[in-house]
C-alpha cells in the first residue's frame, strides 16, 4: 500500500512539475505555411480548406467532386450499356442481359455507335472536369493560405476630391537692348482631381 502511494505521488510531482515547465517556457507562434496547406488539400480535397480555417468551402469542394462523380458514372453505365448492345448486333459479345437485346433490337449499328460515342465522350468529359475541379481545390487552399495573414483593416481608404491649383509666376520679357516690354506677375489656375490613398 505504501508503495502504490509513493508512486502516485511520484506521478502527480512530475505531470505537476512538467506543467509548470510548460507555462514557463517560451511560446512561439508557428508561422501560417502555404506548402502545408497545398499538401494537405492534394492529400484530401477539403484539408487545406480546413488548414486555412475556411471551413464553409469543405461543402462545396465535396458537392462539385460529388456532382461530377454521379455524371461520370451515370455517363460510364450508359456508355457499357451501348457498347455492349453494339458488340452484341455486330456478334462478338453474346452473353449480355435481355434490357441490352432489347437495345440492339431497336437501334441500328450506325445509331448504337454515335450513342455509345456520345456517352463515352461525356464520360471523359467528366473525369477531366474531375481533375480539374481537383486542381482548382489546390489552388485555392494555396491561394487563401498565402493571404492567411494579410490584413484587411479600416485604414485602407481611397479619397478622391476635386483640386483648384493656383500657380503664381514672375517672368522678364525683353529683347536684351534694353529696350524690353516689361517685367511681370502673374497667376493662373489648373483644375483636377486629387486622388489620396491611405494605408
Amino acid at each position: 500500500m505504501l508503495k502504490r502511494l509513493s508512486l502516485f505521488l511520484l506521478i502527480i510531482t512530475i505531470s505537476l512539475g512538467s506543467v509548470s515547465a510548460k507555462n514557463d517556457s517560451i511560446v512561439v507562434e508557428k508561422k501560417h505555411n502555404p506548402k502545408r496547406a497545398t499538401l494537405y488539400s492534394a492529400v484530401l480535397p477539403g484539408l487545406g480548406q480546413a488548414y486555412n480555417k475556411k471551413y464553409w468551402k469543405i461543402p462545396i469542394v465535396y458537392a462539385g467532386i460529388g456532382t461530377i462523380f454521379y455524371f461520370a458514372n451515370t455517363n460510364g453505365n450508359e456508355y457499357r450499356t451501348y457498347r455492349d448492345a453494339f458488340d452484341y448486333k455486330s456478334g462478338t459479345k453474346t452473353n449480355v442481359n435481355e434490357a441490352t437485346k432489347e437495345l440492339a433490337n431497336k437501334y441500328s449499328s450506325e445509331n448504337l455507335i454515335t450513342i455509345r460515342d456520345y456517352y463515352r465522350r461525356n464520360m471523359e468529359l467528366s473525369w477531366i472536369i474531375m481533375a480539374l475541379w481537383y486542381g482548382i481545390n489546390i489552388i485555392d487552399a494555396t491561394v487563401d493560405a498565402h493571404f492567411f495573414e494579410y490584413d484587411i483593416s479600416d485604414d485602407l481608404t481611397l479619397k478622391v476630391e476635386p483640386m483648384i491649383q493656383t500657380n503664381y509666376a514672375y517672368w522678364e520679357m525683353g529683347t536684351g537692348d534694353g529696350y524690353g516690354y516689361g517685367n511681370g506677375y502673374g497667376y493662373g489656375n489648373n483644375y483636377g482631381v486629387s486622388l489620396k490613398f491611405k494605408f
